[in-house]
């Protein structure tokens, strides 16, 4: 089912913020709308997002993987992305991350075998000061963990596990 069809309330409201000559500019909350239920933007709901907005299914796939915020494929209920720029790994990121992979039993980029986590490192999100650092994607929106040891990630994800909601 197309887009439009799915969500016609949801598009109609985000074209309305933009003139009709501009309408290219609804295609980052188009592909948040798209990428909502399943967590991921299907090749399908690119097509959608391109015709919605009249630019090239080429365009829409290259914002879909320049931001990480994006995806283009199914992966683990929560994305865990690490920020490992210079000043996170200066106040131990790397180590950090080397860990979380061992506690987790995967490599970056690698989902745990249940399904429930994917982990991801990214650059620069905006916490350099309070590294090691990380975001949480999934299905009750983006949070932000700062100051983080592996004994209270490790916490969070048992938490995750249990509840299915993220902890506060």
């Amino acid at each position: 089912m197309s887009l439009a069809k799915k969500y016609p309330k949801e598009v109609k409201q985000i074209l309305s913020k933009y003139p009709p000559e501009h309408k290219r500019s609804a295609v980052m909350p188009l592909l948040y709308l798209a990428q909502r239920e399943e967590g991921y933007i299907s090749k399908a709901a690119m097509q959608d997002v391109a015709g919605i907005v009249d630019i090239t299914e080429t365009d829409v796939a290259a914002i879909v993987g320049f931001y990480t915020l994006y995806h283009d494929k199914k992966e683990g209920k929560y994305r865990m992305q690490v920020c490992t720029d210079l000043p996170c790994a200066l106040r131990g990121a790397e180590q950090f991350m080397d860990n979380l992979c061992a506690n987790l039993g995967i490599k970056v980029g690698e989902t745990t075998p249940d399904g429930m986590i994917t982990l991801e490192a990214v650059t620069c999100l905006a916490a350099c000061d309070k590294a090691p650092m990380f975001q949480t994607q999934g299905p009750d929106g983006i949070k932000y963990y700062e100051n983080m040891t592996v004994d209270k990630t490790m916490e969070l994800v048992e938490a995750l596990k249990k509840s299915g909601t993220e902890v506060k």
